[in-house]
């Protein structure tokens, strides 16, 4: 049944992308350099992460800006993020960057990129470099750098067009990419795992092949004006549980980094970019309180955590036992070690003078209070929107805590290799627009 659903898909792909190849749909380029980020594949590639990767180690040497379509966000047209800005009306991932690094950098939000980029430049007509956080489909600006990234356990070339598999188009488009990054690698690539990948890519002679993982930093709270006490995973015990809870497309690798650990797992999984409603948590609530276990947590992903912390319906005593977990990016040392330089090539090629190169991406350390910092410590425009014409998603409760720290695959809720329960949210009416 799906098999011939994938096929007119794919010929609606294949059209479309020839209309464009040949100029009958036109692309625009600016003077200001672009950097597009993207994927072929439905969700779960780290995008927002490698995003805020590159914005790390260039934000202090370049005016830089964010421009995100900003999916599922309840507002139209574009806006730019300040301190009255809210994954409600941004998006939860552009409200995660400017959270981060809104003192440093501009991030907006619009469903066309074109006229998006356009008004940016005009508010802002310093800026130096725009980075668009999944871009990959949206053909019409040209970017002077494109970014695909493809899961290191889903790779493209094994995968099928949607409906079917979960390639938003053919594997050969692949080859539009100037850099590829094969995303959530393990630690260290042996020679046989590189020239697999290699080889089954096969990539063009422009384009460029990296590799990365992601670093997992310590728990940090969601609440942090209702936090009691500092977790650490290390000193949980076997008596102990930890609720996992996600609204992300691929939850697996998220549940995977626990499963190292002595404490009793249960997952709660949710779609991607979830919007939690009331029934939601007390479901999440009732759960937690019905865990056994001398001392419980419930830990979520940075993603969810910027839903949750603007939840209304999250009750008071929850919230001191939940946290998030932060991730960073790190470029994997392959078998050619300094091939693996993203930034410095992207230093070379936007051409915009040499700066000192950073060793380690500079984070700011991970908190969802410090939006109110950005706002006070920036300069950042009140929201401007256009119009909306541009578009081209009972049991045990918490004990008492003790001073100090909570020191606090025994049981764990399965997640499949293929639960994406929230996969078809960045369907083909996205990939089309």
């Amino acid at each position: 049944m799906l098999t011939p659903l994938s096929w007119i898909y794919g010929a609606v792909m294949w059209v479309r992308n020839k209309l464009f190849n040949i100029g009958w749909l036109p692309q625009v380029e600016f003077d200001v350099p672009i950097i597009g980020v993207g994927n072929i594949t439905v969700g779960g590639t780290g995008k927002t992460p490698h995003t805020e990767y590159i914005v790390s180690q260039l934000c202090a040497s370049y005016k830089l800006a964010v421009l995100s379509r900003g999916y599922k966000r309840k507002t139209h047209g574009f806006i730019v993020a300040n301190s009255k800005s809210s994954p409600e009306t941004i998006g939860d991932e552009p409200w995660q960057i400017y959270n981060k690094f809104g003192r440093r950098i501009k991030v907006a939000v619009c469903e066309s990129r074109k006229k998006g980029i356009s008004e940016l430049l005009k508010l802002y007509p310093d800026i130096e470099l725009i980075i668009l956080d999944d871009s990959f489909q949206h053909r019409w600006v040209k970017p002077k750098i494109s970014i695909l990234l493809m899961e290191y356990e889903r790779p493209v070339y094994n995968d099928h067009l949607l409906p079917l598999g979960r390639l938003r188009e053919s594997s050969h488009e692949i080859n539009r990419a100037d850099k590829v990054i094969v995303t959530k690698c393990p630690e260290s690539l042996s020679p046989i795992d590189y020239r697999i990948v290699t080889k089954n890519l096969d990539l063009m002679k422009y384009q460029k092949l990296y590799f990365s993982r992601y670093a997992y930093e310590e728990l940090q709270p969601v609440f942090p004006e209702d936090a009691r006490f500092k977790a650490n995973l290390a000193k949980l015990t076997a008596k102990d549980s930890v609720l996992l809870l996600t609204g992300i497309a691929h939850p697996r690798y998220f549940v995977r980094h626990f499963r190292e650990y002595p404490f009793s797992k249960k997952v709660e999984h949710f779609s991607d970019h979830h919007d939690f409603k009331r029934a939601d948590i007390q479901r999440i609530d009732q759960r937690f309180r019905a865990m056994k276990g001398e001392r419980k947590l419930i830990v979520t992903t940075e993603k969810d955590a910027v839903r949750l912390v603007h939840n209304p319906y999250f009750p008071q005593e929850l919230k001191p036992f939940v946290f998030f977990q932060p991730i960073s990016v790190r470029m994997v040392t392959g078998p050619y070690g300094h091939d693996n330089d993203l930034i410095a090539d992207i230093r070379s090629e936007i051409g915009l003078g040499d700066s000192t190169a950073v060793a380690e991406p500079e984070y700011p350390a991970p908190t969802l209070s410090g939006q109110r910092q950005a706002a006070d410590e920036a300069d950042v425009a009140e929201p401007v929107e256009l119009s909306r014409n541009d578009s081209e998603d009972a049991g045990d409760k918490p004990g008492i805590i003790s001073p100090g720290y909570y020191d606090s695959e025994s049981s764990t809720d399965s997640i499949s290799e293929d639960d994406s329960k929230g996969d078809a949210d960045s369907s083909i009416a996205d990939t089309l627009s």
